[in-house]
């Protein structure tokens, strides 16, 4: 019976874990690691194990870095199912043919300039076909239900808080006589944010595996952060340019909306013109709607009333390529709201091209940026950024916005990890070396606990794991 470390040890994307129990092989979450080109190239090779001996595969969330390899497991051999939140299962259909339909965007540009010089060509990382084919095993779970998902390992899903459908997941495994609890945080949600419900609290474990992404920060209150949008916004008519924002097609652009409709007086939004530049972030926005259950009352009352009326008046949603390309034109007056999220690629890479070099230009970061992406040579003040090539000078004016984060932050962290009775070994996953570090020293000083921070391909045994030990 044992845990091993796949993947997003030491940094933030490409999560994956491999479970072994009872001859049974559990794989929790596929993610592509997103951030330098030698990250993206990794995404290519071989998985460390062969996806034909994966019995079941579980995912705690839709985005990305947790599920962007799940078309490329079943290319290669998977054919078992994949376990999530119903929410969980309808974005995955959006984001993965969405990932597809760029990955054989971006081989075509390849190709095409690899056929002027005489070179080999590239496949994609894998087709739509593949992403079609993938949706195909899904299975949508709904929170609270334990469910047996293969002979000697059962699961229940719990709500995270971070987007919607996201799972805390309890894995019981039975081995020979021998249980085990094992308890994924996933993706914690940020204590307090809009829309979604706070992280469900987990009273026991035998081994707690969880994030630490912001495990050295804590998040401006809620208070502060709307006031920080006021004053943003006032600045930014005064320079009488346009606004980018890059966002996460699924659950930042959504928390954007409903911000923007709560606060549309507050913050002038009327004097503007706000575009939702992203097909996908359109699509989920109507996954979103479907689930307004998961939503607390006032939530659940504003998207209720949406149905009817258009979340913003002047909002408009960009679908095109055209449409996409016609906001080029617009000098001032526009916020436009565009993926992806690190501007490692989509729409909002074009608005960049035309508007980062301008100073009457404003750029709002309100999300996590991985090291070796765009997003982060912004945010670390960068006086120039590469975009096709080509060198791009830095005039814009870059607000960084930590407060709405979808992340918990330190203190929510510990706040979730001392819910648990008896304090159980608890292995950081998720977290840039220094944040998980820091996170690490707080826990085990406050707690007394035995706190590790998970390093590539480690194994941890989790029979000889017993008490309050972890054992590799």
């Amino acid at each position: 019976m044992q845990l091993q470390i796949l993947g997003a040890a030491g940094e933030v994307t490409g999560s994956c874990y491999l479970i072994e129990s009872g001859g049974r092989r559990v794989l929790l979450e596929c993610g592509l690691k997103q951030g330098s080109r030698s990250d993206e190239q990794a995404n290519r090779a071989d998985f460390p194990f062969d996806p034909k001996s994966i019995d079941a595969v579980v995912l705690s969330h839709a985005h990305i870095d947790h599920s962007g390899r799940l078309p490329l497991l079943v290319q290669r051999g998977y054919r078992g199912p994949i376990y999530c939140h119903r929410a969980t299962r309808d974005l995955c259909r959006v984001m993965l043919r969405d990932a597809a339909f760029l990955n054989e965007k971006e081989a075509g540009w390849e190709n095409r300039k690899r056929e002027r010089k005489g070179l080999d060509l590239v496949e994609p990382l894998y087709s739509m076909a593949d992403a079609e084919r993938s949706l195909e095993f899904f299975r949508g779970l709904a929170y609270e239900r334990r469910q047996s998902i293969c002979p000697g390992v059962e699961i229940r899903l719990l709500d995270a808080g971070h987007i919607l459908g996201s799972a805390i997941v309890e894995i019981w495994l039975d081995e020979g006589g021998q249980q085990r609890k094992v308890v994924f945080s996933g993706d914690l949600g940020h204590y307090g944010a809009p829309i979604l419900r706070d992280p469900t609290p987990v009273k026991e474990a035998d081994l707690v595996l969880m994030e630490s992404t912001y495990g050295n920060r804590q998040h401006r209150g809620w208070a502060e952060t709307i006031d920080e949008f006021a004053e943003i916004f006032r600045a930014c008519a005064a320079a009488r340019g346009n606004i980018l924002v890059p966002a996460f097609a699924v659950g930042r652009s959504q928390e954007l909306l409903y911000l923007m409709n709560r606060h549309h007086r507050d913050w002038g939004l009327e004097r503007w013109r706000v575009f939702l530049d992203s097909p996908m972030a359109i699509q989920a926005t109507s996954v979103y709607r479907k689930y307004g259950s998961l939503y607390d009352r006032e939530a659940r009352d504003l998207w209720r009333n949406s149905a009817r009326r258009k979340l913003l008046p002047n909002l408009h949603y960009t679908r095109t390529t055209q449409q996409s390309m016609s906001l080029n034109s617009i000098r001032s007056g526009a916020i436009i709201v565009a993926s992806s999220g690190m501007c490692t690629g989509g729409r909002i890479k074009h608005h960049l091209k035309n508007n980062v070099w301008r100073k009457e230009c404003h750029i709002v970061v309100t999300g996590f940026m991985a090291a070796g992406t765009p997003g982060r040579a912004l945010v670390d003040g960068a006086r120039s950024i590469r975009l096709w090539g080509e060198t791009i000078r830095v005039g814009a004016t870059v607000h960084t916005i930590g407060g709405l984060s979808a992340h918990a932050d330190q203190a929510g962290l510990c706040k979730w990890y001392e819910g648990f009775d008896g304090r159980p070994p608890l292995l950081l996953v998720h977290g840039e070396p220094r944040a998980a570090a820091a996170l690490q020293e707080l826990l085990a000083n406050r707690n007394d606990a035995d706190v590790s921070v998970a390093e590539p391909h480690q194994v941890i045994d989790m029979i000889a794991s017993t008490g309050n030990e972890l054992r590799h």
